[in-house]
């Protein structure tokens, strides 16, 4: 919320800078996003009187204008606005001025029609499009006729004054007004504030025979209407106009101009009814019903929902309450009797209705924050007044109040002992009740306990500490004395899933990954991709964007759409690693649980190639290879194991295998399917993902060291022809088992199924490697061991000894 320098000092006498200001707040109350001054920037711009215009001879929209800035002699300006005319004051940017974005002005020529200077529009002097006043959004903006020739032009707009830029909290709704900034500042400031008190001078007909509310209290704890008749609409003055669009609003007629700067000035968003356009004399506040829609004023249609709570008259909704009005019942040039409504809506509803048909408002947003209850009357009679005093309104005697529910104020009770232990300080007892009166509170001392009455507007103070929260900041943060903690210290410590999500971390960096990082929230095809369990997806009642708006079940597609973003950018290597986890919900549950998974992804080469070895298109070994010296880091005791999975169908269904521990599954590994790679705009990609939870939780390996043997090992090299079904893991498995004791090692060196191996059969060659520890072995030994394992073989697998 932006809020005028100028404006503050109306209130409190102030002798700090805007930015000293600024500083203050952020320190105190809320943050600040920034300080500015409109007028920063800009040079030699003043105001101009049009004395006369005619018609460019070579142009068909360019005025040659005659302008008196002041100066002896008036200027000659060529202007191509349409609005343009003799007698204006406008806005002139002399020559060598700065307008906005820093552009230099200079005498030039156009079409050969000499021009010294340029008459502006307001987007040409640094205001946003969206406060610029419709009337003057497609053409220069006409000054006030008391606007003096030669002055300048930035007083006139309010540009001299500084707008501080307050990010406020959910918790100060508060802050979100003049007056409630101004109880802070006082408070702040140790300064009194006196607050204008609406005085609504009423005439003509009760209001309670000419409008009737019917309201349920649980949808509006207040709801109040006050009728103005005869209202003439015009521009609103220019001083309002210059508070509205220093905040951000565009002004648009004095009657919604009223509105706007009620909600800026109390904090109460406040709604303008053309009160002819109602269906009948009552209206309702209630759920919306089904099938019932709304046009609302940005002429944006929506579907209500039963959970809206809308404003209706006889036949239809007329307004989203407490978001924004509806079309068929807004102000318009016909206009002359205007119903007022001043309301305090159940903020969660307003809060779901905003988000559900995406109109977060300047009155969604105080109301979800809370406004203040015990306000709302006297805003609707300011607004009333103002509707007296700039539109010549006739205000009706008195208000329809169809709910009054004002919260009684919060009373708490601590006393100055508790204050000074958790504060650290020696505050004597008239300086906490002084600091709390200065904030409103009425304050009841009895010996060392304070009995504090809190005004319903600091709806966010409820216990103790929430005053204790109030002293501190008042008395200063930076006044707080410093220091150490007292008590037994303890060391801190890495729990064991901790430990081993780090050395997860160190291992996959080492064989070559790089951490990637990606968002847990994704689509739902993605979503429902590699999946590793069944699981129903779990949607966000409030996505941001479509993109994100399911919670993932696996990390693989994640690490895909990153090697899409490289590809894209003709990074062709790309090795990443993600741990994270993904959301599982069993159907008819609400919340899913939540799984510890690590996986990676990787295309192109691994290793690049070098002077002595080509590249190497990464391929299921390299990635099988890095799977194993990952669970073997992490000591996973039991036995690892790779079996065909042929029925994933976003993997390649003959490069891809479970990973099992003791026959337990805990992962899989392997090529994406081409189908998939084409979808994500990527080349052949391997991955893995594991249960890394389930890693965690099995039980681990300790590290066994022995010594080296100083005996050398003695190798032995067999040859076989099997059968093509026979696998490689059948082999290693009967050799390592009937091997013998001292039987260390077995690698497979040679595979062959070419044309002097017979049809059906292969060629395998494995290296056995024997050693004893304690003595040097003889060949005897060795050839027993040998001679069992060729036997067995032979029988058990039908293996031919070549």
């Amino acid at each position: 919320m932006k809020i005028s320098y100028n404006w503050i000092k109306e209130y409190l006498d102030l002798n700090v800078s805007p930015v000293d200001l600024a500083e203050k707040i952020e320190r105190t109350s809320v943050e600040v996003d920034g300080v500015t001054t409109p007028s920063d920037g800009l040079k030699k711009i003043v105001v101009g009187h049009v004395l006369s215009l005619e018609a460019h001879p070579d142009s068909d929209h360019l005025h040659i204008c005659q302008v008196d800035v002041g100066e002896d002699e008036p200027l000659q300006i060529v202007c191509g606005a349409p609005n343009v005319a003799a007698g204006q004051n406008v806005i002139v940017a002399l020559p060598g001025s700065r307008i906005a974005n820093n552009v230099k002005i200079k005498k030039s020529k156009m079409r050969g029609v000499p021009s010294a200077g340029m008459i502006c529009a307001l987007q040409e002097i640094g205001f946003a499009e969206d406060v610029v006043p419709k009337a003057y959004a497609d053409g220069i903006y006409v000054l006030p006729t008391d606007a003096t020739p030669g002055d300048d032009i930035y007083d006139y707009l309010g540009m001299n004054d500084s707008l501080i830029d307050l990010d406020v909290t959910p918790n100060r709704g508060d802050m979100l007004s003049l007056y409630g900034t101004l109880h802070d500042l006082a408070a702040i400031y140790d300064q009194p504030v006196k607050l204008e008190q609406p005085a609504v001078k009423e005439a003509g007909q009760a209001v309670a025979d000419q409008l009737t509310v019917h309201v349920d209290d649980q949808l509006a704890p207040q709801y109040r209407m006050r009728l103005v008749k005869q209202v003439k609409l015009a521009p609103s003055p220019m001083w309002l106009q210059i508070r509205l669009w220093n905040a951000g609003y565009r002004p648009i007629n004095n009657v919604v101009d009223i509105t706007n700067y009620i909600m800026l000035k109390y904090g109460q968003p406040l709604h303008a009814f053309d009160y002819d356009k109602f269906a009948g004399q009552d209206v309702y506040v209630r759920t919306a019903q089904t099938g019932e829609s709304l046009t609302t004023l940005d002429e944006g249609e929506h579907e209500l929902d039963p959970q809206d709570i809308v404003i209706a008259d006889e036949h239809a909704p007329i307004a989203l309450a407490g978001v924004m009005g509806g079309l068929d019942t807004a102000i318009s040039e016909g206009t002359v009797t205007v119903a007022i409504e001043a309301a305090v809506f159940e903020h969660d509803h307003i809060r779901k209705a905003a988000q559900r048909h995406h109109l977060h408002t300047d009155a969604s947003q105080r109301f979800e924050r809370g406004v203040n209850q015990a306000g709302v009357q006297e805003a609707l009679d300011a607004a009333a007044q103002m509707m007296t005093e700039l539109a010549d309104g006739e205000v009706q005697s008195g208000t329809v109040v169809a709910a009054a529910n004002i919260p009684a104020p919060a009373v708490i009770t601590l006393t100055l002992s508790r204050i000074n232990a958790v504060l650290g300080t020696t505050l004597a007892m008239e300086q906490v009740s002084h600091i709390l009166e200065s904030l409103g509170c009425t304050v009841a001392i009895d010996g060392e306990t304070l009995t504090v009455t809190v005004p319903v507007r600091r709806n966010d103070i409820h216990i103790p500490a929430d005053l204790l929260e109030e002293i501190a900041r008042i008395y200063g943060y930076d006044q707080l004395p410093a220091t150490l903690p007292t008590g037994r210290m303890t060391m801190g410590a890495l729990t064991p899933a901790q430990k081993l999500m780090r050395a997860t971390r160190r291992s996959l960096e080492g064989l070559g990954l790089n951490q990637a990082i990606s968002y847990a929230l994704t689509t739902e095809d993605k979503a429902n991709m590699f999946m590793m369990r069944a699981s129903e997806p779990t949607h966000l009642a409030w996505p941001m964007s479509v993109d994100h708006a399911v919670l993932r079940m696996n990390i693989i597609t994640g690490l895909l759409d990153d090697i899409a973003y490289n590809t894209a950018r003709k990074v062709k290597d790309v090795a990443l690693y993600e741990q994270g986890r993904v959301f599982y919900r069993e159907a008819d549950t609400e919340r899913p649980s939540e799984e510890e998974h690590i996986a990676g992804a990787i295309t192109g080469t691994l290793l690049p190639a070098a002077w002595d070895q080509p590249a190497k298109e990464v391929d299921f070994y390299q990635v099988k290879g890095i799977v194993a010296a990952y669970l073997k880091d992490m000591a996973v005791n039991g036995d690892v194991t790779y079996v065909a999975n042929s029925y994933m169908p976003d993997m390649h269904p003959g490069r891809t295998a479970d990973i099992l521990v003791h026959g337990h599954r805990i992962g899989f590994m392997g090529q994406i399917h081409p189908t998939v790679a084409k979808q994500f705009k990527i080349g052949a990609t391997y991955v893995f993902e594991l249960n890394l939870q389930a890693i965690i939780d099995m039980p681990k390996q300790e590290n066994q060291y022995d010594v080296i043997s100083r005996y050398p090992a003695i190798t032995r090299d067999i040859a076989m022809l099997v059968d093509n079904q026979v696998t490689n893991e059948q082999i290693m498995a009967l050799i390592e088992k009937r091997g013998g004791a001292y039987l260390r090692s077995v690698k497979l060196f040679d595979v062959y199924d070419g044309v002097k191996v017979p049809k059906g059969k292969k060629s395998l060659a494995y290296t056995l490697t024997y050693q004893d520890k304690n003595a040097t072995l003889v060949d005897d030994a060795v050839n027993q061991a040998f001679d069992k394992v060729t036997q067995r073989l032979q029988d058990e697998l039908g293996a031919e000894i070549r």
